[in-house]
């Protein structure tokens, strides 16, 4: 099992005052930054990103892509998809690997005063299809997910997703501005997650 991390700025703060969010949550943006995550699944280095939509309508679109790299570690060919997007902010993206597939979390917004939400997805690191969609919501405008940390646990099966945020989420037990969401069997099954807030 390959598992590793590392981050680094894409500068991509300079959108987020053109998009005209409320005070509460504005401040919170400001001070966060699209992030590069990389990990390994099956001898192949994969990199997520969140990048402005070229060329793009204002506001902006941000596109979430994993790229998969060409190298001599990697039996198949540099490729990428783009796994989802968010509508004017940038968005905070993770990434964990191991040899089971390629889990990505991205924040992201649908525009106007929509909440700003968790995406998360299973990508084969063959065929760079998304093998499973899920995520972590309100279920009311004006909140914020400002983060989902990624990490496998060393059974190689459970996925954990933790961060802030200012609202609770739906299906979440406890109470606070962090989570954890855990999601067992999530390169092979559906299961839903347990979120608990503290």
């Amino acid at each position: 099992m390959h598992h590793f991390k590392s981050v680094v700025s894409l500068g991509a703060v300079f959108a987020v005052t053109a998009c005209g969010g409320g005070a509460e949550g504005q401040g919170e943006l400001s001070t966060q930054e699209s992030a590069l995550v990389t990990g390994v699944s099956q001898g192949c280095t994969f990199t997520v990103s969140s990048a402005p939509r070229q060329p793009g309508p204002f506001p902006y679109i941000f596109d979430i892509t994993l790229t998969r790299e060409a190298s001599a570690s990697c039996p198949w060919s540099a490729g990428s998809v783009v796994v989802g997007f968010s509508n004017g902010t940038p968005s905070t993206v993770s990434l964990a690997a191991n040899d089971l597939g390629v889990a990505v979390s991205y924040t992201y917004r649908t525009g106007g005063p929509s909440p700003q939400q968790l995406g998360i997805k299973h990508v084969a690191p063959d065929t760079l299809a998304i093998n499973r969609s899920t995520g972590l919501y309100f279920s009311a405008v004006g909140r914020f997910i400002y983060a989902g940390d990624l990490s496998i646990e060393p059974d190689g099966m459970t996925l954990t997703v933790s961060g802030t945020k200012n609202a609770p989420i739906v299906g979440e037990t406890g109470s606070g501005d962090d989570y954890v969401a855990t999601f067992p069997d999530f390169f092979t099954s559906e299961t839903t997650p347990s979120i608990v807030a503290y």
